[in-house]
């Protein structure tokens, strides 16, 4: 049996790239279950740091926390196109530095968009960064709201978990999207 079928836990790191800060999530599955193991943000040095450098502190910090945990998978939310060109390609590079981290490790990536991640966790892919954190917290059982980042991290790792396919694992092939919603 396979860690993907539930008989043995399977450890997912989720992964929120951002080039200021990024946040990482891991959980664990277990017999259908989830448990929270770990989360947090890797921050850099923001608009006054040289690229290179905060491209290298994400790669180190991902490289860091895939050391310490030891997840199985990893999931990562993709790049929407932002309304400036400069912004959506600085993230890019941000996501990428985060993606040969994992890559380094051997590890399998699977890439969700914003609307299958809130889709998976809150039901509704126009979901606030509130609504994200209170049913994380709620997934997960967790004392208090985590960071938003650290949040989006692990509500990636969970959609990971549900199959990447939304609540009750319904297949998004052949849907399009409408209002945030699957039709």
């Amino acid at each position: 049996m396979s860690k993907a079928d539930g008989a043995q836990p399977l450890r997912i790191l989720g992964i929120d790239p951002g080039l200021r800060v990024t946040g990482f999530g891991v959980i664990e599955k277990r017999n259908g279950k989830l448990e929270y193991l770990s989360s947090g943000c890797i921050k850099t040095a923001g608009e006054g740091g040289a690229l290179p450098e905060r491209l290298k502190a994400i790669l180190d910090g991902i490289a860091e926390v895939v050391a310490t945990q030891q997840p199985d998978q990893a999931a990562i939310e993709k790049v929407f196109v932002n309304v400036n060109p400069q912004s959506t390609l600085l993230l890019g590079q941000a996501r990428g530095a985060a993606i040969s981290a994992l890559v380094l490790a051997n590890l399998p990536v699977a890439e969700y968009t914003a609307l299958q991640i809130k889709q998976a966790v809150v039901g509704q892919g126009k979901a606030a960064k509130q609504q994200v954190q209170q049913m994380v917290r709620r997934l997960l059982n967790l004392s208090g709201d985590p960071s938003p980042d650290a949040a989006d991290a692990l509500a990636c790792a969970i959609c990971h978990a549900h199959g990447g396919q939304g609540l009750g694992a319904l297949a998004t092939a052949g849907f399009r999207v409408r209002k945030g919603r699957l039709v």
